[in-house]
């Protein structure tokens, strides 16, 4: 029997993560009947396995018994919105996040089990569309010009992915001295035969340091194969962006700022919202992730549904409230009509404030945003400030560049360097920054995990929250910081909590993995 491939729900083929019975993982018959001995045999199917790649990336499955299909995972809005709600800057105000926002997950919640399963989909489909494309440049049916561009794109995706799993599944880099404690399995093996799931399922996590170092090996080869330029798939702009996240989270400020300097026709946007008003045209955005009407998760997960149109997750008086925010702030700029999308990049539903960086709220079209200049220079002014001899000059210039356009009068409140008496206090305006720039992007997380035993700015597990649900629009009132009530305590980060466990229906039928489960779990 020949093996199928589904091209739509992407389902198939994966690295025995979990049982077929469970699943159904294993189904040889997909919707679109196309096999895998014929899927890369000629130029058209093999354009359509690259799409098949980045839907995989949108939509995700969640579950075979859900009739509302893919949630989002790992690259679409589900980026966005567990980034959010494992940190303190939003509220989720119903239940469809709660379980993450409150760390009341386990080894079977659904939204950290289909976190893990959905990327590791994805991560197959790269490895194969990698096998693929390189049958297919061998056997004369794609040049190698075009064949290497694929390969780029598929080992940006898997890079990135496994960064992503990294952060959610395993302590950070710098945990350990050489980062030798559990990461997670890298897999770089294309999995579509029996043979090659029983050899998958033998592999154990590798250590941090061999993920962090595959990822970067993985995101160097995609710099030097990629020839594409548009938004909405992997770039060389994107894999030398990426670098500069990972190289933060590795502390290596150097690298940081070196593959910042690679990247090349970006600019930062005149206004704030700029990125959003035309999420697919601006010139900030580097790697977004492609919704339209007919391909995004849809009323359960899509950014505009969550965010906009259903009110399920708002941004948090404590964020709002912060004084390094200003109150005159553009990024505060209030449109309390949702409908009337031209203005404003926050709204008010009841007291209560929510975004507006996602507009659409009929369709679903705005982009989700992966990665954009702005996080590039904001990363690069954290490296110039943490350098062994530390260049704050350079700082404070890139920080200016993102801030300053926000601000309603650049002369009297730009930051000067009288502003800082140490390198110590500009990143510190540094990371606030992010968190304002960033809020509602997904960001915060990555943040939380990296600064962990910090040398400068330490962050002990997760920060406390404001009660799941609601929050009154008195909380809102500019004037002081928040200072509670909190309804979600702080968790330390000795707490197994900080770490999202490994699903269990992986370690049923995992045997690489069987005793690798994180502690506490």
């Amino acid at each position: 029997m020949k093996k199928i491939l589904n091209y739509l729900i992407i389902s198939v083929f994966v690295i025995g993560m979990i049982s077929c019975t469970e699943e159904n993982l294993l189904d040889l018959s997909p919707i679109n009947n196309i096999s895998v001995e014929d899927a890369y045999s000629s130029p058209s199917l093999i354009e359509s396995s690259l799409n098949g790649m980045y839907n995989a990336a949108a939509v995700g499955q969640y579950n075979s018994t859900d009739p509302n299909g893919g949630r989002g995972y790992v690259w679409g809005a589900a980026f966005v919105e567990q980034g959010d709600c494992r940190g303190e800057d939003v509220v989720n105000t119903a239940t469809f996040y709660q379980l993450t926002y409150t760390a009341t997950y386990d080894p079977g919640t659904a939204n950290n089990v289909y976190y893990w399963i959905d990327g590791y989909r994805l991560i197959n489909r790269c490895n194969l569309v990698i096998e693929g494309v390189t049958k297919a440049i061998s056997g004369g049916i794609i040049t190698q010009a075009v064949g290497d561009d694929y390969i780029g794109q598929a080992k940006f995706l898997r890079a990135i992915t496994h960064f992503e799993l990294l952060t959610y599944f395993a302590r950070p880099y710098n945990f350990t001295a050489g980062a030798t404690h559990p990461g997670i399995p890298y897999r770089e093996v294309g999995v579509d035969t029996q043979s090659e799931i029983d050899s998958e399922i033998l592999v154990g996590r590798n250590t941090v340091a061999e993920c962090y170092q595959k990822v970067i090996t993985d995101l160097n080869d995609a710099e030097s194969l990629i020839t594409n330029t548009s938004l909405t798939k992997a770039s060389k702009n994107a894999a030398n962006a990426f670098k500069t996240r990972v190289y933060l989270h590795m502390r290596d400020w150097d690298k940081v700022i070196s593959e910042g300097n690679k990247i090349t026709g970006k600019s930062l946007t005149a206004s704030p919202n700029g990125p959003f008003i035309d999420s697919y045209g601006n010139t900030e955005s580097i790697f977004s992730i492609l919704q339209a009407s007919t391909l995004n998760p849809g009323v359960n997960a899509a950014l505009a549904s969550q965010y906009h149109r259903r009110l399920l997750v708002s941004i948090s008086p404590i964020i709002w409230r912060d004084p390094s925010w200003l109150a005159d702030d553009k990024r505060r700029e209030d449109n309390s009509t949702p409908t009337n999308v031209g203005t404003g990049m926050v709204f008010t539903s009841g007291g209560t404030k929510y975004t507006l960086k996602y507009k659409d709220a009929v369709n679903y079209t705005d982009a989700s945003p992966v990665i954009r200049y702005a996080e590039v220079v904001l990363n690069m002014a954290e490296a110039y400030a943490r350098k062994t001899s530390p260049d704050l000059a350079a700082s404070l210039t890139l920080l200016n560049s993102v801030r300053n356009r926000a601000l309603a009068n650049v002369g009297t409140q730009a930051y000067q360097a009288s502003n800082f008496s140490n390198a110590n206090a500009l990143v510190g305006a540094i990371l606030k920054e992010r968190r304002i720039e960033f809020l509602m992007e997904g960001r915060r997380w990555s943040d939380i995990h990296r600064l962990q035993n910090d040398n400068m700015y330490p962050i002990d597990g997760i920060p406390a929250k404001v009660a799941n649900g609601t929050p009154a629009g008195a909380l809102f009132t500019l004037g002081t910081p928040y200072s509670g009530p909190f309804g979600v305590d702080a968790i330390p980060g000795s707490d197994p909590r900080f770490l999202w466990p490994i699903p269990q229906v992986e370690l049923n039928a995992n045997p690489g993995l069987a005793g690798q489960q994180n502690p506490g779990w």
